[in-house]
């Protein structure tokens, strides 16, 4: 591909997600790559939006030889829920893209778009093609969301694709309805960077020296579909063991009744190319989901980044995909079982489910994902 012009919904910088993997190895001469915007309220929940509402003023920043970020205007609020203001929105949007495109001398790009709302905004940017890589079950979210609306957005968008790519079987039924062209192609690993916690020996992080083992252990973002019962069942009924909480606690998620337990310990949010030393000093790995239509269709990337250092994984049964693995993480479903899977997974007895675990993972690595996004795209005619 010549040009591709990315609409994500994860900001390109701090910390890369299946948006960045994927424009960081797609074949392509130039990218114009546009973090997800604001509303005009989010500092009322967030007081760290304030700064984004005003960065699309700035410059781009050339993040590699052939990706420019760009920040992008803030938008009004609601517009899960009302398309009009959706409309809006988009236009805006289009408007702030297309200044951008005649700047970098973009003319029909292929236009990459990972929100349903990106519906009202594709007529209004010229491309040669769409495609839609869709990674969660959007109208699963809460908040100002309609599912309905999410749902007709989402509907919109797939059939203005050329391509869509689901990371999910529930995502994929449903998008294939509304799209032959769809393909099933779950989330991968930085295969190499994560691979380093099971051949490396990294120092003790700091602020984990005085933690002591055995460790549970918990990498991303501290959201709503988190299982925190699971958790808290730990720290309770192991007070002797340690349970470390790598990651940001986002918005509206109180964890404050967490706290009171002496052997629960949040870190908060750590450089990305620190993760594996935070890994590396787990006893056993977390992949924790709350029952729900957002976590059955989630393909968790911190799941993928447990195989490949080879640490035993004990998961709740969704989301759905790590059924798939069933041969080398430990899968438990209730309270007491996801205890008992916990102290099982710290006495394995040998190193087979280790070296599986590395397997299944080098399989999964963000290279392998985009070489088949590219051989998909291609005998599609999209170029």
């Amino acid at each position: 591909m010549k040009q591709i012009v990315c609409l994500s919904t994860s900001c390109y910088y701090p910390f890369p997600t299946r948006k960045q993997h994927v424009m960081n190895r797609i074949d392509a001469e130039e990218i114009l790559y546009f973090d997800p915007a604001v509303t005009y309220i989010a500092p009322l929940k967030d007081k760290s939006a304030w700064k984004r509402l005003f960065k699309h003023f700035g410059k781009g920043e050339k993040v590699k030889d052939n990706i420019t970020v760009y920040a992008t205007p803030p938008l009004l609020p609601f517009f899960n829920k009302n398309k009009t203001i959706n409309k809006i929105n988009q236009k805006r949007l289009a408007r702030f893209v297309r200044k951008k495109m005649k700047k970098h001398g973009f003319e029909n790009p292929v236009l990459w778009c990972y929100s349903p709302s990106s519906a009202d905004a594709a007529p209004y940017i010229p491309h040669s093609a769409l495609v839609y890589d869709c990674v969660d079950r959007h109208s699963a979210y809460k908040g100002f969301i309609d599912e309905d609306t999410v749902n007709s957005l989402e509907k919109n968008l797939s059939e203005q694709a050329n391509t869509v790519f689901a990371t999910a079987v529930g995502l994929y039924d449903t998008l294939s309805t509304y799209n032959k062209h769809t393909h099933l192609l779950p989330n991968g690993v930085n295969f190499e960077h994560f691979n380093r916690a099971a051949n490396e020996k990294f120092e003790v992080p700091e602020d984990m020296k005085d933690i002591k083992h055995p460790i549970m252990g918990f990498i991303g973002m501290l959201q709503e579909c988190i299982d925190y019962d699971k958790i808290e069942a730990i720290a309770k009924m192991r007070p002797d063991w340690s349970v470390v909480l790598v990651g940001k606690t986002l918005p509206g998620v109180n964890l404050d009744y967490l706290k009171q337990y002496e052997n629960i310990h949040f870190l908060g949010m750590k450089k990305y190319d620190d993760i594996p030393a935070y890994i590396q000093n787990f006893d056993v790995c977390l992949n924790v989901f709350r029952d729900g239509n957002l976590s059955r269709d989630v393909s968790p990337l911190k799941f993928y980044e447990y195989l490949a250092t080879g640490k035993p994984v004990v998961s709740t049964p969704q989301p759905e995909q790590v059924l798939d693995y069933a041969d080398s993480v430990y899968i438990a479903r209730g309270e007491e079982d996801f205890v008992a899977k916990c102290e099982e997974a710290m006495r394995e007895p040998d190193e087979e489910k280790t070296k599986l675990r590395i397997e299944h993972a080098r399989a999964c690595s963000w290279d392998s994902r985009v070489r088949q996004m590219e051989e998909i795209l291609k005998n599609s005619g999209v170029k």
